[in-house]
């Protein structure tokens, strides 16, 4: 069923893009009620607007925190047209019908962002606004709701096709529109006031984009963010479920290191790592690692890439590079493969913690910050200072691969791995063929394990093969064998005290 707007009311804190629609409702006859800056605004383009004062006899109290808290207004948007006694109640209290609210909401999430004053932030838990657009999107069958900017453009196209009038599925579809906006604004407050220990699982991310596909072509895919705010996107098709997937791994991993850094990522798995004084040096390096698993990998670097390097890596085929900067000349050469993402990072993603749908319900837990809680030197000699910092490379390698996990380093450069395997010794078998296939040489190499040894048969193969250092994290019930190995074999090991599982 098409509705006439014959009156409107306009509260809005962001004003940009209002003016054609102010125009037009006035060109239709349109009765504007506005308060405060909203109707400075309107009455600043000429055009007339009557204070929401006048209807509710009262001014604007409490510094501003009462204005439109009363029957009034909100009669007026909830009042049912086709109701007998609602209509004789609107016309025995002098309430007038409104068809049409544009409101939208004080910008709490920007003021908690720009902010940690509490009185400030408060002051921006808007009341009245939620409740007019909860009201006019309840009585959709007779009022208009806009409350986004957003929508601006599809309530002036309305105005100018349909010259006043509304169908039912227009005012529906924006009805279900505002609701969310209430809602992922209530889910921001409640998540300011109870960051933990929540009654319910809550999480709102606007933005949302439509991806080709999931996983795979047969499952659909949304992503909900904003992408702008970590990467500029200087070439490339758009991102895929999968690229997102790991390019969220890559961005995990690069962050743990500061010195130059280039790393491989396939299937969320480091395939190639290595820190080298220069970026170039450190592609040739981590490459080496895995030539084969590199194919059609996501590459990411902390480090300018120079056009050195760009040669270097354009040899190859990749889906994506991440980068802080690119040289013109790099950019250039990178930029021949239409298809081929590069992305210039901007900033890190703020993680707090991470969650996942399982079972009939959602598990949430912190992020998997940190290397190590200790460093117990439980092995039969002392680390040297080069060994140790092969452990530790290696140890932040072996966080970022799927469970169960081995990693085998070399000169801080990833030399073999082993992951998402069903035992810790299969991981080992294949981290160890890994090497080989690439022709390392793995004596004086260290080993990385996400988890405990059960037994001492990983450090025994791994020692066969001139594995000399060993980090894990503890806790198994039989540690003293693989210590007591060490101990008899001269091989360090060091015990952290922090388990990295990633499933």
């Amino acid at each position: 069923m098409n509705k006439k707007i014959k009156s409107a009311l306009i509260s809005v804190f962001y004003k940009d893009g209002l003016e054609n629609i102010v125009h037009l409702l006035h060109q239709l006859g349109v009765t504007i009620y506005s308060t405060g800056g909203t109707q400075k605004f309107i009455e600043d383009l000429k055009v007339p607007c009557v204070p929401v004062e006048s209807l509710t006899s009262y001014p604007s109290i409490l510094g501003g925190r009462v204005k439109t808290l009363h029957p009034s207004v909100f009669g007026g948007i909830l009042g049912k047209r086709d109701d007998a006694q609602h209509v004789a109640e609107m016309q025995q209290y002098h309430i007038p019908e409104i068809d049409l609210v544009i409101v939208d909401l004080y910008p709490f999430e920007e003021t908690v962002a720009s902010t940690n004053e509490e009185n400030a932030i408060i002051e921006k838990i808007d009341i009245g606004g939620p409740g007019m657009i909860r009201g006019a999107a309840k009585n959709f069958k007779d009022v208009v709701v806009i409350a986004a900017k957003k929508d601006y453009h599809l309530l002036e196209q309305a105005l100018q096709e349909q010259r006043g009038e509304t169908t039912i599925d227009q005012r529906k579809a924006f009805a279900a529109k505002a609701f969310e906006v209430v809602a992922h604004y209530d889910v921001a407050i409640a998540r300011y006031f109870n960051p933990t220990d929540a009654l319910y699982f809550l999480e709102s991310v606007a933005n949302p984009k439509a991806m080709r596909y999931g996983e795979n072509p047969h499952q659909s895919g949304v992503f909900y963010g904003d992408l702008n705010k970590l990467f500029t996107q200087l070439n490339g098709k758009e991102l895929s479920y999968n690229n997102l997937v790991d390019v969220d791994a890559a961005m995990q991993l690069i962050k743990e290191f500061t010195t130059t850094t280039f790393a491989i990522i396939k299937h969320t798995n480091v395939c190639g790592v290595a820190q080298r004084s220069t970026v170039k040096d450190s592609w040739d390096t981590a490459l080496a690692g895995d030539t084969e698993s590199a194919f059609g990998g996501v590459l990411v670097c902390n480090g300018t890439i120079d056009k050195a390097t760009a040669d270097a890596i354009n040899e190859i085929f990749f889906e994506v590079l991440i980068a802080p900067a690119f040289n013109e000349d790099a950019l250039t050469i990178l930029k021949s493969k239409k298809n081929r993402i590069l992305l210039q990072l901007k900033a890190q993603p703020q993680h707090k913690e991470q969650y996942k749908s399982v079972l009939n319900g959602v598990l949430i837990q912190g992020m998997d910050e940190g290397n190590y809680t200790e460093w117990k030197e439980a092995g039969g000699r002392e680390t040297t200072a080069a060994e140790k910092e092969d452990l530790i490379f290696a140890n932040l390698v072996c966080k970022h691969l799927k469970s169960n996990a081995i990693a085998l380093v070399k000169n801080k450069q990833l030399v073999g791995k082993g992951c998402g395997q069903t035992s810790r010794i299969d991981s080992l078998r294949q981290a160890i063929e890994k090497a080989k296939q690439f022709d390392f040489d793995l004596n004086n190499a260290v080993l990385a394990s996400d988890a405990f040894f059960p037994f001492d048969d990983c450090v025994k193969i791994a020692h066969a093969a001139g594995i000399a250092s060993f980090i894990q994290p503890g806790g198994s019930i039989r540690d003293n064998d693989s210590i007591q190995y060490c101990k008899d074999s001269g091989l360090v090991m060091v015990i952290t005290g922090m388990r990295h599982f990633k499933h």
